[in-house]
């Protein structure tokens, strides 16, 4: 029996086009300014001033330093361990964000003005690039090492870093995009300060 034939036509290979990734990334953009503006544009006066007080709170990890004082002076090996995988993990994600992911991306802040984000939200703006958001990164990591080490604190720690992403947006001076990386950032860090946690013992 003959051998089937070959096609000897070309089969169609879909290569991507080098404008595809340019375009994605536009796009995305496009949708952070859009979700930027529109919790810009939504009032909410009852929630402006505790979002806005947040915010400043979590100004150089403070709520996680002081939570981690806390577990720290509780009984029992467990909320010790908790409070040094915090603290290690808050180092690591700050040290990301700041020394290598701002300086990397360096992209711009919000135009608050522009978006007529009201008054009654404003902390200052910072002088550092937008992304990604040292506070969602330093708080998610917190909470993430934290939450595993010391399972009855991963909800309120969690819920607690979730607020303070979103209140960086409230606020006007983060993009959702910003706090998305931010985020995932805090996630890694989190992973790298338990197994350094583990190795110590």
């Amino acid at each position: 029996m003959a051998p089937p034939r070959r096609s000897t036509q070309h089969q169609e290979i879909n290569v991507p086009d080098r404008n595809t990734v340019p375009a994605v990334l536009r796009d995305l953009r496009a949708v952070d300014g859009a979700l930027y503006a529109a919790v810009a544009a939504t009032p909410t006066p009852a929630l402006d001033r505790a979002l806005r007080l947040l915010s400043h709170a979590a100004d150089h990890s403070k709520i996680s330093f002081g939570v981690a004082a806390g577990l720290a002076l509780l009984p029992g090996r467990r909320p010790r361990r908790a409070a040094l995988a915090g603290v290690v993990s808050v180092g690591l994600a700050s040290a990301a964000a700041n020394l290598f992911g701002k300086r990397m991306v360096r992209r711009h802040r919000p135009d608050r003005e522009d978006a007529q984000v009201a008054v009654a939200r404003h902390v200052p703006m910072p002088e550092s690039a937008s992304f990604p958001s040292g506070h969602t990164a330093s708080a998610t990591a917190f909470a993430t090492a934290v939450g595993v080490v010391l399972p009855p604190a991963a909800f309120p720690l969690g819920s607690l870093a979730v607020a303070v992403g979103y209140s960086r947006v409230h606020t006007g001076v983060h993009y959702p995009g910003d706090v998305a990386a931010g985020a995932v950032l805090g996630f890694a860090a989190a992973a790298v300060s338990l197994g350094v946690v583990r190795r110590l013992g």
